[in-house]
């Protein structure tokens, strides 16, 4: 399963805010068994997300978008996404309920903010899902996210995202395994050695060098384990192999 990650805000660009959300859905991705095969980051700006989940959700079996929804004025990912796919906004009436509910409650249960808080949100604009969404919602945040077609869209708020995402997670399976070792050995002393266990195996050898103490990763992946076994048996047998650093472990 190849998958794409598109991160939306305009204060990612600006260096205010770290995109954490990327590399945690890669990581869980990976762990399942599904390959992310792009990363981007991409303005708030609603003709060009709608323009790359256009071209994405027919390039790859699944695109994962974050940032942008919650039913601002500023947020435009769910009418990008809508625009992308060819399809209208639409209210979803089980999710006005459930925010209109929400909305409720805090008022009853926070009645010396409730005056002074904007708990009279535009909840048509906040249940606005592209037509034929699958509505994803949890306690986490306000907004939903939704499924459409194979475009995920998901919160940016970090706590929101992840929480939103393991409504989906088992979604995102496939047939990719791999196998990390740790070598002291400098990445430039190791060409010969990894053109030859890729001419060997059947499989993709990533090597990333280590920084000061830390010693360096060699990543072996593939869709068949007992070749990404075999290849990283080799690597044992012809590379001087450390254990990983402490808190890291052998995958």
């Amino acid at each position: 399963m190849e998958i794409a990650v598109l991160s939306v805000g305009d204060e990612i660009l600006a260096g205010d805010t770290v995109n954490t959300n990327a590399s945690w859905l890669a990581d869980r991705i990976d762990e399942r068994g599904g390959s992310v095969r792009r990363i981007l980051t991409v303005p708030d700006d609603r003709g060009v997300i709608a323009d790359t989940v256009r071209e994405w959700a027919a390039a790859f079996d699944a695109v994962v978008v974050t940032g942008g929804i919650g039913g601002t004025p500023d947020d435009v990912t769910m009418e990008a996404v809508a625009d992308g796919l060819d399809r209208d906004l639409a209210v979803d009436r089980d999710e006005r309920a459930r925010l209109e509910a929400k909305a409720r409650q805090f008022r009853e249960e926070n009645p010396e903010l409730a005056e002074d808080y904007d708990i009279d949100l535009d909840l048509d604009a906040a249940a606005s899902l592209p037509e034929g969404s699958r509505a994803l919602a949890t306690d986490a945040g306000w907004a939903p996210g939704c499924v459409v077609e194979n475009v995920y869209v998901l919160p940016g708020i970090p706590e929101e995202m992840k929480a939103m995402f393991e409504l989906v997670g088992e979604e995102f399976g496939g047939d990719v395994v791999s196998q990390t070792l740790y070598t002291p050995e400098p990445e430039g002393a190791l060409g010969d050695r990894l053109n030859e266990v890729r001419e060997r195996f059947d499989a993709s050898v990533g090597s990333y060098p280590g920084v000061g103490s830390t010693p360096g990763r060699l990543k072996v992946t593939g869709t068949d384990a007992e070749t990404v076994a075999a290849a990283t048996d080799w690597l044992r047998d012809h590379v001087e192999i450390t254990d990983p650093p402490e808190g890291d472990a052998d995958d």
